[in-house]
């Protein structure tokens, strides 16, 4: 009996699982609704579920128990990283869902976080845009794209869903740089390769590099972590590829001051000045629980870089940028911005979100009050 499937979690005297049975329980739910699972000693195991996690009805984990359920997932090569170095990333598939996993020691004992994503990704139409701005996007020959957000918003999510349809679509050269690899592409019209961090190249910035030298036309980079990965970022999205990209950032003028502040002050004005020829769109998502209690919906705030706000990020003037975001609304490709604070309101108005709970995720409480009264005014004249 492989790791995988020894029953090694004594849920109670008469029954044990195993790590497959409790990856199962994602299949059975589905992942927009389970979306982790963590293993920790002292702990029973805990689900995510619709953004809660909720402990499974059993008895505390040990540390051998913990340690056999882990080592089901990893490889031998990932296991021995993981003594050496405290915690290793990886990924491992079934044959009907895939799983990002992070396992790592903490005071009590090893640990393990399991991250549950569908074995395709979703199709643009079902990802949750308020707008048509995904068409424009799938349009761009160039520029850089970035999608932000706390760690599970789904960031990953979506880029999959934009590579996936550009990859149905159009006869180029993607190459993808994670850490590691999440949803598994096969080419299409387009030629796709995926390179893991860690197993097909030692880091983002060198990836990057090598990236430029192999012909592509649209990049993907797990995360921009450092200097290094955000100057390769930028030199590619300048110089004619089509780049997506991820930050932990909660809106456009934080995502911005994020990439700002990884330069030294002396060179800032020059990343002002390349960010503004080089972006294209921050899309910054959060997934906000249904108001029927079946899962999350995503909210977002879109930001387009036009030339007026080109102007303004090269001369880092981010206290005006929220402004545009509320005025360039009309769903025309010249326009498409949006506040989280209007998304959320929309999602109220369509009753898939409750107006308490899309108040708790509004990065300006106030502001997503103010766009509710022009909602029901709106409606009112309807």
């Amino acid at each position: 009996m492989s790791g995988l499937d020894a029953p090694v979690y004594a849920v109670n005297e008469k029954r044990k699982v195993s790590m497959r049975q409790l990856l199962d329980y994602f299949r059975q739910h589905g992942s927009l609704r389970v979306s982790d699972l963590h293993l920790k000693v002292d702990s029973p195991p805990c689900y995510r579920i619709d953004g809660q996690l909720q402990p499974m009805k059993g008895p505390p984990l040990d540390k051998q128990t913990v340690e056999a359920l882990s080592r089901a997932l990893l490889t031998d090569k990932e296991w021995e990283q993981l003594l050496k170095e405290r915690a290793v990333d990886s990924s491992y598939f079934t044959e009907k869902m895939q799983f990002r996993i992070n396992v790592f020691f903490d005071s009590n004992g090893p640990a393990a976080a399991i991250r549950a994503l569908d074995p395709e990704p979703v199709p643009l139409e079902e990802v949750g845009f308020q707008n048509g701005v995904w068409h424009d996007i799938l349009k761009r020959q160039w520029g850089l794209v970035l999608v932000t957000g706390i760690t599970g918003s789904g960031k990953s999510t979506t880029i999959a869903s934009f590579i996936n349809r550009i990859a149905q679509q159009r006869p180029c050269h993607i190459i993808t740089l994670e850490d590691p690899i999440e949803y598994r592409m096969t080419s299409q019209s387009a030629l796709i390769s995926q390179r893991e961090v860690g197993r097909d190249v030692p880091s983002f910035s060198q990836g990057l590099r090598d990236c430029l030298r192999e012909d592509p036309d649209v990049i993907f980079v797990g995360e921009m972590r450092d200097r290094e990965s955000a100057t390769w970022t930028l030199t590619a999205a300048e110089t004619g590829h089509l780049v997506f990209s991820t930050l932990h950032t909660r809106d456009a003028r934080g995502t911005m001051t994020r990439l700002f502040d990884m330069f030294p002050a002396e060179r800032q004005d020059e990343v002002a000045n390349q960010l503004s020829l080089g972006l294209a769109y921050i899309l910054s998502q959060k997934l906000v629980p249904r108001a029927d209690g079946q899962g999350r919906e995503v909210a977002m705030e879109v930001f387009q870089n036009t030339y007026a706000l080109a102007n303004l990020i090269r001369l880092r003037k981010m206290e005006q940028v929220y402004t545009f975001l509320q005025t360039r609304t009309k769903d025309i490709p010249e326009e498409r911005m949006m506040t989280l604070e209007r998304c959320l309101a929309m999602l109220v108005g369509q009753r898939k979100i409750s107006p308490l709970e899309a108040e708790k995720w509004a990065n300006h409480p106030s502001v997503f009050l103010d766009e509710m009264r022009h909602l029901q005014q709106a409606q009112g004249r309807g």
